[in-house]
């Protein structure tokens, strides 16, 4: 058996992307499991492809398990971590947003990981996202 996980697309902006992801685990967890493709969000007007996001806020719903957020690249960065048991919004748009640090290698796409995770923990995540582009 598997963790029972499914993405969904809120928004696909040119200038915004929102997706929530959620996760009913059966205590295997994931590590490192891609959630934001960028390659895959919707291009510019002008037919730019994305090559990243900043992560402006998080809503997020956890219960028995914390989520690790990276950014993808040669050596992944951890971006962010969701508590167990929370239930929160934070709110990064005062100071433009979480950036991608992630370095040498750095892919723009945003991966998930558990940590704690027993049967029936879960997980309900909200990432409103500013879009970039290649130039």
């Amino acid at each position: 058996m598997a963790d029972a996980v499914a993405s969904q697309t809120i928004l696909a902006g040119e200038r915004m992307a929102i997706m929530k992801f959620t996760n009913i685990s059966d205590g295997t967890g994931e590590n490192k499991v891609l959630k934001v493709d960028v390659s895959a969000l919707n291009p510019s007007a002008s037919g730019k492809a994305c090559d990243g996001v900043t992560i402006t806020k998080i809503h997020a719903s956890t219960h028995g398990m914390e989520v690790l957020i990276y950014w993808d690249a040669t050596t992944d960065v951890l971006c962010f971590t969701v508590p167990q048991n929370s239930q929160y919004t934070w709110d990064f748009e005062k100071f433009g947003g979480l950036p991608n640090n992630g370095g040498a290698g750095v892919t723009g796409d945003v991966l998930f990981s558990t940590q704690d995770a027993s049967a029936n923990d879960f997980y309900s995540i909200t990432l409103e996202m500013t879009k970039s582009y290649a130039d």
